[in-house]
């Protein structure tokens, strides 16, 4: 007992445990790596993939023959070659016969092979397949020793190591797996794009990655769809790394009073079934809107998910939301990562091309050698039976006279100078060999075979023909298996924006005293007479009332500036399209404002050019101009935009071209900002109006201030220098009368524009541009128009243009369209006509807009016209 506890005692080894997990980890890992997770780049398959089709190939279940049962193959794989579970093979070859998950499936599959829905496939003892057209093309050859073959799990079976594959199978059909500390997530591509790029590469050794591109324009998923932009491809061919956005491609369809989106394609990988639930919830949550129902209408011929829309939805800003919001839009992480010479590797699109072009070098070298010794070995056959057939009295005589077949065997060796295996040949030939018509066939056989082995020969020695072997071989796989592109590619996904989607129509956008923002297409406000009632323009609170408005295009950019002297911007598309009536949408759910932040100017604009200067305009007079530039990169928390003195507040901001060259913007901080410019005091005439300027009428723009007492003042843009964002600003305007302050402003190009003025009481007027004399800035002004008890304040001025209409809001809301032309010209110190009729309201603002597209002069049931006064 003592003697064997002792011996158990010395067979004890001490191990440090963290070095034996060490290896035991790496071990394990390396075995995941290799033989399961990562595909081998030359044949683009996995051991499990290669280990289905090789088992499919020695059953004979080729294209041509009948179909088996899925659980035959499997129970081949497992048994020979995969010591896994069969779930892990049955669920391997499914994915090799489904038509949305390869580009050009390996498996041919009969039955439940589940459904881009999610749904599973059948179980194996119920589903057949066999082998695709092009599986046997990855299998070609495999006879010819053109691949080593390793031993099995057990060594009972012998199966190859990678396989000879004619067709460039990692990239066609792309590949995913998730091994130890690595990942793999190469995309699925066309193979008329894959054999041109390397076709090409054959031609140029020295090809660039931008000649490939000419021919492999981008991944070319099997669910189609459209890949937005080609920076992620180029980086990911270039590096083997890159992110490529892909969407779904939609078109929509026209019914009565609304529209109908039709999802036809999908991004790959994406769940149908799953990404209508998505969007059923989000609708139902209404964090979507303008959706009545979804449905899905798919079929054999394809996908079909109709998402009907309400009648006043935008089926382009819906189908944005849902890009934005669901898995119609999504990117694919590209890793191009594959097995080379037993090492993980990631690859660049050259790099796998070449390597590619390597393997399949290897293999016609290897055929040509299995080809030529076998060619040779027949040749030597047929030249023993020539000289048999030569002297084929003697060799009869030979054979008749020897003892056994051993005797008869030495005995042509030693007479006739044959080898064994020719000796063999001779002794099984047939008699009717020994006919003229059999001594023909052996030697036109021996002639072929000697031409065979020549060429072969040549092939081995030359580098070209090899090459061109390579070519044929790939052009006659491009013409058997010609499949046009599937998923489309976009240029450039930067320049793809909502906008691209949403078409540029005129709107009318109004905003409430208490916040809320709305756009309408200008074209539901009918033009109608002057003197109209108007139309209610939106539908208010009890304490609430317009308090501006203005028409801009959906993709103009809109600069929102407030009492604090911030400045925000938003596309105008992004604000929520409502009827004439709705109330609107809070305009901070939009913008980021602070508490208790209240905008005050709302400026469109196309672009943020340097030629072009914002200019503002504060209630007690002051001017600013600043480069419109300094405003095109704004945070979602806006930047500052002007500072105010204390009970000053900003009545409007401009965009004007620049006349002077541009200048850049001091330092901000600079106090010498905010100090007053020295202006050049001007003398007043008889009736305390400014004199004008004497040389002054150039081509140069000017800036036109009015107040609410209805005076006015015109000078030169460039009297207001370019200033930093946070400059204070210089005086614009003096007042004459206590309690005055500028109610609006305007740019004048030249002095035959003309100049349309609107009192608090609907009274306007257009004046020439040249009545306003040219002045310094700082002066008092001139009258603008004569006001009394029944026309009110001054509430604005526009310059006219005969092109477009005047747009007039009252503070009930209510909106009247205005011919610009129907509008009598008056001289500067009159009152004008009755341009709106308030009926008891009051004027709160004025905007110009594009003309209608109806030209006649309507007017609404009910409504009449008032006379000119």
């Amino acid at each position: 007992m003592e003697d064997n506890l002792l011996n158990l005692n010395q067979d004890i080894q001490d191990i440090d445990i963290e070095e034996s997990i060490k290896a035991s980890y790496l071990d394990y890992s390396m075995s995941v790596i290799i033989g399961r997770a990562l595909p081998d780049a030359r044949d683009g398959l996995k051991p499990v993939h290669r280990r289905i089709l090789y088992a499919m190939h020695k059953l004979g279940v080729r294209a041509s023959a009948k179909y088996v049962k899925s659980a035959r193959i499997v129970g081949d794989v497992i048994g020979k070659y995969h010591p896994h579970g069969d779930t892990a093979v049955y669920d391997a070859l499914v994915r090799m016969a489904q038509s949305f998950s390869m580009r050009y499936p390996s498996v041919d599959g009969q039955g439940n092979f589940g459904s881009i829905d999610g749904d599973g496939a059948a179980a194996m003892r119920y589903t057949e397949a066999k082998m695709t057209k092009l599986s046997e093309e990855i299998l070609s050859d495999i006879e010819k020793e053109t691949v080593d073959f390793i031993p099995n799990y057990d060594g009972s079976e012998m199966e190859p190591d990678v396989l000879p594959s004619r067709v460039p199978n990692l990239l066609l059909n792309g590949s995913s797996g998730i091994a130890v500390g690595m990942a793999t997530n190469i995309p699925p591509h066309s193979l008329d794009e894959l054999i041109d790029g390397l076709l090409l590469v054959l031609d140029n050794k020295d090809a660039t990655l931008e000649e490939v591109m000419q021919h492999i324009k981008g991944p070319d998923f099997p669910t189609g769809g459209i890949i937005f932009g080609k920076k992620g491809i180029i980086e990911a061919y270039r590096t083997g790394r890159g992110r490529v956005k892909v969407r779904a491609k939609t078109h929509i369809e026209k019914k009565p009073n609304k529209d109908v989106i039709v999802i036809d394609e999908l991004p790959y990988q994406t769940n149908k079934a799953r990404l209508i639930e998505q969007i059923a919830e989000l609708v139902k949550e209404k964090q979507i809107e303008g959706i009545s129902e979804v449905r899905d209408e798919s079929d054999r011929e394809g996908i079909r998910v109709v998402i009907e829309l309400k009648r006043d939805a935008m089926s382009d800003i819906v189908l944005n939301n849902l890009f934005k919001s669901t898995t119609m839009e999504s990117t694919f992480g590209v890793i191009m990562l594959a097995i080379d010479n037993k090492e993980p590797k990631i690859f660049s699109l050259l790099e796998l091309l070449k390597l590619f072009l390597k393997h399949r070098k290897t293999i016609i070298i290897r055929r040509t050698i299995f080809e030529l010794e076998k060619a040779k070995a027949r040749a030597h056959i047929l030249e023993g039976l020539k000289i048999a057939l030569d002297n084929i009295d003697a060799v009869i005589n030979l054979i008749r006279n020897s003892a056994d077949t051993a005797t008869a065997r030495a005995g042509l060796m030693e007479n006739f100078g044959l080898s064994e295996l020719q000796a063999n040949a001779i002794l099984d030939m047939r008699l009717s060999k020994l006919t003229n018509l059999g001594r023909d066939e052996i030697e036109s056989e021996l002639k072929a075979l000697l031409e065979e082995i020549e060429r072969l020969s040549k092939i081995l020695k030359s580098e070209d023909l090899l090459e061109n072997i390579i070519k044929e071989e790939l052009t006659e796989i491009r013409s058997k298996f010609k499949v046009p592109r599937i998923t489309e590619i976009v240029d450039d996904y930067d320049d793809i924006d909502i906008e691209d989607l949403i078409p540029n129509e005129n709107m009318v956008v109004t905003i409430t005293h208490r916040g809320y923002i709305k756009r309408v297409p200008s074209k539901q406000y009918e033009k109608q007479k002057r003197g109209g009632k108007g139309k209610v323009a939106v539908t208010t609170y009890d304490d609430d009332f317009i308090e501006s408005f203005f028409t801009s295009n959906t993709h103009d950019t809109l600069m929102f500036v407030t009492d604090r002297g911030q400045l925000y911007w938003l596309k105008v598309y992004k604000i929520p399209e409502g009827s004439r009536t709705a109330k609107g949408k809070a305009v901070v759910n939009l913008v980021q404002l602070q508490a208790d932040e209240k905008i005050m100017a709302i400026i469109p604009t196309t672009d943020f050019s340097e030629s072009k200067s914002l200019a503002f305009f504060t209630k007690n007079g002051i001017v600013k101009r600043t480069n419109l530039s300094e405003f095109k990169n704004i945070r979602s928390i806006g930047v500052r935009a002007i500072s105010l003195d204390e009970n000053d507040e900003l009545v409007t901001a401009l965009i004007v071209e620049n006349d002077d060259d541009f200048l850049p913007n001091e330092n901000e901080n600079d106090e010498s900002q905010n100090v007053e410019i020295l202006a050049t005091e001007v003398e007043a005439d008889e009736n305390g109006e400014p004199i004008s300027l004497e040389g002054e009428e150039s081509g140069e723009k000017m800036l036109f201030i009015v107040t609410k007492k209805g005076m006015c003042l015109k000078f030169n843009v460039s009297k207001v220098r370019q200033m930093g964002r946070a400059a204070r600003g210089v005086t614009g305007i003096k007042f004459k009368e206590q309690g005055d302050e500028v109610v609006g402003a305007a740019v004048i190009e030249s002095n035959s524009q003309e100049v349309l003025s609107i009192s608090q009481k609907g009274i306007g007027k257009r004046t020439t541009a040249d009545e306003y004399r040219l002045t310094n800035r700082g002066g008092k002004g001139v009258i603008c128009m004569k006001l009394n008890n029944r026309t009110g304040d001054l509430i604005g001025v526009v310059m006219v243009d005969d092109d477009m209409d005047l747009m007039a809001l009252t503070t009930s809301g209510k909106m009247i369209r205005v011919d610009m032309q129907s509008i009598r010209k008056a001289g500067r110190n009159t009152s004008g006509v009755i341009v709106v009729n308030v009926d008891g309201d009051d004027v709160a603002s004025i905007a110009r807009c594009p003309k209608a597209e109806d030209d006649e002069n309507e007017l609404d049931e009910g409504e009449t016209s008032l006379l000119e006064e």
